[in-house]
């Protein structure tokens, strides 16, 4: 599994994860697409635009290794704004390729691209 190197770990102040330590001794769990409604908690908001910010500001627009991403962080843009970069994918493969949607995710969350998160 690879190890994203200057990726953050989580949203700093809270218990919102983003990477994983070490692979699941269990299996891999596989990405699926978890539907964001609208009555969502707002940490839970913040969360999604700073993890979409992160994935931006260290892939850009390049394919990327799922690695140690964590599932259920990358599941919230699973589909929408971060979609396989392969075809046939395996939804549980850390070396899975991803890639950012970029029209969807700068709709989705404009804010995640500001000035400092232009890759």
């Amino acid at each position: 599994m690879l190890k994203h190197r200057g990726f953050p770990g989580r949203l700093t102040g809270t218990d919102f994860q983003f990477t994983i330590r070490r692979p699941n001794p269990k299996g891999v769990t596989p990405l699926q697409r978890r539907e964001r409604f609208a009555d969502r908690k707002p940490a839970d908001r913040r969360a999604d635009v700073a993890f979409m910010a992160a994935l931006w500001t260290h892939f850009g627009a390049e394919a990327f290794e799922r690695g140690n991403l964590d599932a259920g962080r990358l599941s919230w843009l699973f589909g929408r704004e971060v979609i396989p970069a392969t075809d046939p994918f395996d939804p549980a493969d850390y070396e899975a390729l991803l890639q950012i949607d970029e029209g969807i995710a700068r709709a989705s969350f404009p804010d995640a691209f500001g000035e400092n998160c232009d890759g």
